[in-house]
């Protein structure tokens, strides 16, 4: 009878070890980190500059600056944490260069507080799936975080599509968690303000059904 012998189990993915050994001038242990996150780091690149030529720059110059920089890696973060903070200096720094990059720009003065979030938030009274597709949606809505200035769509990046935490997205960007909050805030009230004027409805929360 045939023994069949199991097959071993692949080796959990260890990034303390690997950054360990990229210092020590291991290039294969930073080529496992680097197919690791290479996808998350395009993905957050394209995100935040809507651009697929900028964002593989973003993602070459990213993991280069990691690899060149290793030794100011203090490990007192996740590696990916940091790779973030490289990639999304990055991605910010295309933008700025980039002429004509489109905003929509939000009343400085607005307030965050109840009163105000109440008005901004729209209700529709149908189910948008009932009128338009989940691929329609997501498109209408990639069109809405293309409109957002990049301050405010760096944070809706990192926070409702990478979904980083509050703190990791403040510790990334270099800014209190306070500001983190009031960022996301005036990101998705400007979105619903967009999606309001995209459905000409009053109702449910578009974001229910993405």
């Amino acid at each position: 009878m045939a023994v069949t012998t199991p097959a071993p189990n692949p080796q959990a993915f260890d990034e303390a070890a690997l950054v360990d050994r990229a210092r020590k001038g291991d290039t294969q242990a930073f080529g496992e980190l680097v197919g690791q996150y290479e996808r998350k780091i395009y993905r957050l690149a394209l995100n935040i500059t809507r651009n697929e030529e900028d964002a593989e720059d973003v993602l070459q110059e990213a993991f280069l600056k990691a690899y060149e920089h290793l030794d100011r890696f203090k490990g007192d973060s996740k590696f990916y944490t940091w790779l973030v903070r490289i990639a999304v200096n990055e991605a910010l720094m295309k933008l700025r260069h980039r002429k004509g990059d489109r905003t929509v720009p939000l009343d400085e003065p607005f307030e965050t507080g109840e009163e105000s979030l109440a008005r901004e938030i729209a209700v529709w009274d149908d189910n948008p799936e009932q009128q338009y597709s989940k691929e329609e949606i997501h498109r209408i809505l990639s069109d809405a975080v293309d409109g957002l200035k990049p301050d405010f769509r760096t944070v809706f990046t990192l926070r409702d599509i990478e979904e980083l935490s509050t703190e990791e997205t403040a510790e990334v960007l270099g800014i209190s968690v306070p500001a983190v909050k009031s960022r996301l805030l005036r990101a998705r009230l400007a979105l619903r303000e967009k999606l309001t004027r995209q459905f000409k409805r009053k109702g449910e929360d578009v974001f229910a059904y993405l």
